[in-house]
C-alpha cells in the first residue's frame, strides 16, 4: 500500500534510486554522476513510498498544472511484485483527487521497464507540440544534465 513518505524515510531512498539506475547498465545506459534525484528532496510531502523500509518511490511535482512523475524507483531486489503498478496507481489517484488534469512524465523510449512499461499502465506519448513551457524546459534541464544517453520521450495520461 502506498503512502506519503515521512522524513525519516528520505536518506534510505537513495540507496533504493541507485540500486534501481543500476539495472539501466544492463541495456548500455550509463548515467551522469550527480543525477540522483531524491537527494535533492527536502519536502517529504511530494514522494510517495511503498514497504516500511520502502521498497519503491514515486516523486511527484506539479508542471504545466498537471503533477509530473519526476522519479519513479524500486529496488531491483524487490521488483516484479507490483509495486511500481501500485505506485503509478497512487500518483494517478492523487491526481484525480487534485483535480489535476494529467499526468506528465520524461522516459526512455525503449527501455523495456521504461516507457512499454507506462503504457501498459495507461500513458501515452505526448508529442513536442504539445508539450507546455514548463514541460519543455523540464526536458530541456534534462539533456543539459547529460540524462538524454538513449532516445527519450515524454508521455501522458
Amino acid at each position: 500500500m502506498a503512502r506519503w513518505a515521512k522524513a525519516d524515510d528520505l536518506a534510505g531512498l537513495v540507496f533504493v534510486e541507485v540500486a534501481a539506475d543500476g539495472l539501466f547498465e544492463q541495456v548500455g545506459i550509463t548515467f551522469p554522476p550527480g543525477t540522483t534525484m531524491i537527494e535533492e528532496v527536502d519536502d517529504p510531502g511530494s514522494v510517495l513510498v511503498e514497504g516500511d523500509p520502502p521498497a519503491g518511490f514515486a516523486l511527484v511535482s506539479r508542471v504545466d498544472g498537471n503533477l509530473h512523475l519526476d522519479q519513479l524507483a524500486v529496488h531491483p531486489e524487490r521488483m516484479r511484485r507490483g509495486i511500481g503498478g501500485r505506485l503509478v496507481e497512487a500518483v494517478l489517484d492523487h491526481a484525480r483527487a487534485a483535480g489535476v488534469p494529467a499526468v506528465t512524465l520524461t522516459t526512455f523510449r525503449d527501455v523495456p521497464w521504461n516507457a512499454p512499461w507506462y503504457e501498459r499502465h495507461g500513458f501515452t506519448v505526448l508529442p513536442a507540440e504539445e508539450w507546455g513551457p514548463e514541460l519543455r524546459a523540464l526536458v530541456e534541464h534534462e539533456r543539459e544534465l547529460g540524462i538524454e544517453v538513449a532516445p527519450r520521450v515524454v508521455m501522458r495520461a
